[in-house]
Formats: structure tokens, C-alpha cells, sequence
């Protein structure tokens, strides 16, 4: 297993990022901005986009792993890849994720901590409905870790 950093053509991975934020000019916010990473293991299973928000803040913007893959430990071993890459760098990796008990516990397992909400993120920024599990997004839940 290998992950690498992608620096040119980052939306020709673009199906692997709308698993993780499914509107696509919600990407174009941060993906160019953003540093993205790739995991390959015999072929490319996941993907991950971080930004510096200052202030030692570093953000987890997507992170997505092709539904054939999932629960296989690729998206944990990204998040452990960008702990040890970003240690001692920033402060804290933080991450936005719906309210939903598909995310939130994965994040909880990896060692982040609910810190606070955007209210109405998700029926104020997109241009439709999104629902996971069944269950409407409508805040946007913060969780972080120390670095």
C-alpha cells in the first residue's frame, strides 16, 4: 500500500470525491487549494484532500474510499498517513461531516472529538437535499484531534 500526493489534473479524481461531497462546485471550493492524497493498493482504492485553515488548524476536507473497498482499513489508514505526516506542523486535524452514524463514529474511532456545528450548513450551501442512512444532513458536525 502506498499513498501519494497529487499535484496536477486532482479532478480526474473527481468520482472518488463526490463519494465524499457529492456537489461538485462544493469541491471547486477547496480542491485546488488543498493538498490531495492517494491510496493505492494494486490500484487506486481512496483518495484525501486536507487546507490549512491557520491558526495551526488543519482541515480534512474529503476523504472517500470506492464503495467496493470500505471497511477494509483504507480510510483509517489515511487518516493515520496524514497524523504522522502532519505532526508537529499544526496543532490539530479537524474535520465537517454530517451528522450522520455512518461518519461520525469512524471519526470517533480515529480519535476526534466533536468540537462544535455549523447550523444548516448542508440546506444552505447545496442545491439539494442530502441524506445519508436515511436522515437528512442538515448541520455540519466538527470533529478534532490534537497533532
Amino acid at each position: 500500500m502506498t499513498i501519494e500526493e497529487v499535484k496536477d489534473n486532482k479532478k480526474k479524481y473527481l468520482d472518488l470525491l463526490l463519494l465524499a461531497d457529492e456537489q461538485e462546485d462544493m469541491i471547486d471550493r477547496y480542491l485546488e487549494n488543498g493538498t490531495m492524497y492517494i491510496l493505492c493498493d494494486n490500484g487506486i482504492k481512496a483518495e484525501c484532500v486536507v487546507t490549512d485553515e491557520e491558526n495551526g488548524i488543519l482541515e480534512l476536507k474529503n476523504i472517500a474510499v470506492y464503495k467496493e473497498y470500505q471497511n477494509k482499513g483504507y480510510g483509517k489508514a489515511l487518516i493515520d498517513f496524514l497524523i504522522k505526516r502532519y505532526s508537529g506542523l499544526y496543532k490539530s486535524l479537524q474535520v465537517g461531516t454530517g451528522d450522520s452514524i455512518l461518519t461520525v463514529p469512524f471519526y470517533e474511532k480515529c480519535g476526534f472529538v466533536r468540537s462544535h456545528s455549523i447550523k444548516n450548513f448542508f440546506t444552505d450551501n447545496y442545491d439539494h437535499p442530502i441524506y445519508e442512512a436515511g436522515v437528512q444532513l442538515v448541520d455540519m458536525v466538527y470533529l478534532s484531534r490534537a497533532l
